[in-house]
């Protein structure tokens, strides 16, 4: 798959010394507890840079193409003072402009097509059809647009008045059917463990372990197995579009499962799964703590209003008109942020780490930017194009992330990862690509000492690096 995300050839990869990697920080919850690394030198050929990758501690890690992968080299606060001061602004009066445009948006085209398509101006019924169903996709993008303006409020990105934030983000998630405190929480402690296998909130990959036990294969059979049908493909990709979201909020399906190391005890005998006792709807949930309780109750109440609203529509103009109005465009918003938020954590190009080998820097930089042309930039307000940034400082408002992003690419270098190949048309195509070559993860063959932390993508498909051959346990 040919791709922009890849790294840099060798003569042109920066590498620092052993000591820069030893003992990071596992626990840091402030972007302020990543090590320093040291300056970086320039490799001159491929066998030099991999007798120093070898001496640096954690030997040769490969990604799913086979490109030699280095661990990140700087620090958040050179990535902070990169970036230029005003884009640090942010105006609740602008982001309440970027809320009514959108409005406004969803509001016009709802009242054209009911004046305009209808029998008595086109008899053609398929046509009609066809009209509506365009009406269905228009609608859910401009309500994925209110989506992500409130995912800016939950950062605090949207104004500097936190009572403006959190109102706007509870009113807009819940007209979506969004718990918004309740996603907020969980989201924030995804920003905080992005990348992390143990504590990452959304897409954590299968390890290698788990995937086998999925297919009914012991761990050392998985290289043997044979190319997963392109309709298996097809079926699970569909399905993760069109439940993935509620099955995140219902049974925390993609999140880690790792609840009864809970600080408060919360976790105990608690999964995954529906009826588990981990959701994002109930204050007891281990999700959360003790003292998050009010807000998860005011997020149900949220979504009891507009559930409660949404019934009574349904009541005064039909479920049918209900059907074509909301529920096909509410479906679109759960397919597009599927979409966004598993493209932007899954690619053959990003690692995923063990507790012991992951950092903040590290785990911002497990991120990757795609292109979504007009759609992503205007209409999703640039959420697809500019989201490494957003990891590392997710306070910046949308539309300073474009700079932003410019600015930090100077200091990431070689770990900044984008693919824009293709557009809009190329970020829909990695839905499939991703799907066939990110099946689970495992450590690279040749990675020793802290590099055995560090996991990559492979596939059961053929496709890029091959997954390790492992030797039956001994009787």
């Amino acid at each position: 798959m040919p791709t922009t995300a890849r790294p840099q050839h060798a003569v042109l990869k920066r590498n620092v010394s052993k000591n820069a990697y030893s003992s990071p920080s596992t626990a840091a919850g402030s972007p302020n507890d990543t090590p320093r690394q040291s300056p970086s030198s320039t490799s001159l050929s491929s066998m030099s840079s991999v007798e120093e990758s070898k001496r640096e501690g954690y030997g040769i890690l490969l990604d799913t193409h086979g490109h030699e992968f280095k661990l990140p080299d700087y620090t958040v606060n050179d990535i902070r003072n990169a970036i230029p001061k005003h884009c640090y602004e942010r105006s609740g009066v602008r982001g309440l402009a970027y809320v009514a445009r959108d409005i406004l948006y969803l509001a016009v085209t709802f009242v054209a097509f009911n004046k305009y398509v209808t029998p008595e101006n086109i008899p053609s019924t398929p046509v009609r059809a066809g009209l509506w169903a365009l009406y269905t996709v228009l609608q859910g993008l401009f309500a994925t647009g209110i989506w992500v303006l409130a995912h800016e409020c939950g950062h605090q990105s949207f104004s500097t008045s936190k009572v403006l934030n959190d109102t706007v983000g509870w009113m807009c998630h819940s007209a979506l059917l969004v718990p918004y405190f309740s996603w907020k929480i969980s989201h924030g402690k995804h920003h905080k463990a992005t990348g992390n296998m143990e504590r990452d909130m959304v897409f954590v990959p299968k390890t290698r372990e788990d995937y086998s036990s999925r297919v009914g294969k012991l761990v050392h059979e998985l290289d043997e197995l044979t190319e997963e049908t392109p309709i298996a493909t097809m079926i699970h990709s569909i399905a993760q579009q069109l439940l993935g979201w509620p099955l995140y909020l219902l049974a925390n399906v993609t999140g880690h499962n790792n609840h009864e190391k809970q600080p408060e005890g919360r976790g105990k005998g608690k999964s995954n799964g529906y009826f588990k006792g981990v959701n994002h709807f109930s204050p007891a949930s281990p999700l959360y703590e003790a003292k998050d309780a009010k807000l998860i109750l005011l997020s149900d109440l949220g979504l009891a209003i507009a559930i409660s609203a949404l019934y009574k529509l349904c009541q005064e103009y039909g479920f049918q008109n209900m059907l074509v109005w909301y529920f096909i465009p509410y479906l679109w918003v759960n397919h597009w942020l599927v979409a966004i938020t598993f493209l932007q954590h899954t690619d053959p190009t990003l690692p995923h780490y063990s507790g012991e080998s992951w950092n903040y820097v590290r785990g911002a930089a497990a991120t990757i930017d795609r292109e979504f042309g007009f759609v992503g930039r205007h209409l999703l307000h640039g959420i697809v194009e500019t989201h490494v940034l957003h990891h590392y400082v997710s306070t910046i408002p949308f539309y300073h992330a474009d700079e932003a992003t410019e600015a930090i690419k100077k200091v990431m270098g070689q770990h900044y990862r984008a693919d824009v190949e293709g557009g809009p048309i190329g970020f829909l195509k990695a839905l499939w690509t991703s799907a066939r070559w990110c099946q689970w993860v495992e450590p690279s063959e040749g990675a020793i000492g802290e590099g055995k932390g560090v996991y990559f993508f492979r596939n059961r498909n053929g496709l890029g690096t091959k997954p390790m051959k492992l030797s039956p346990p001994k009787a």
